[in-house]
């Protein structure tokens, strides 16, 4: 398992810590309770988070890449795919599309390269 680095993870009630700068995590044992679950050891601060999350909730999300990153991965891979289907378009059917249908692909084309081009 690799860290995700510089990604926010939650604690619980408010407390976020960036992934690459936990430590340690330490299941409470004593006075285990509602908001008190896991020590989380931060560098560069000596007494540890108390989290009222599991240990295994905030490892899987310091490992699991967000959601906004595998979105916009997917989003990235339906325009690629798109590209490709539109330059497969005939002159004829394009024409028609844009007089008839007011559907413009040479246009499309453009701004769907922009994009991924960004």
């Amino acid at each position: 398992m690799k860290v995700q680095s510089s990604t926010l993870v939650h604690l619980g009630f408010g407390k976020y810590v960036r992934s690459d700068h936990v430590t340690a995590l330490i299941p409470v044992e004593a006075e285990r309770g509602p908001g008190r679950r896991t020590f989380v050891y931060v560098d560069g601060h000596p007494d540890p988070v108390i989290a009222s999350r599991t240990e295994d909730t905030i490892v899987r999300d310091m490992v699991q890449e967000p959601r906004e990153v595998i979105q916009a991965r997917q989003q990235q891979d339906v325009l690629q795919d798109l590209l490709q289907d539109l330059t497969k378009v005939n002159p004829t059917v394009r024409r028609i599309s844009r007089d008839e249908g007011g559907l413009d692909l040479e246009q499309l084309e453009r701004r769907i390269r922009q994009v991924l081009e960004d």
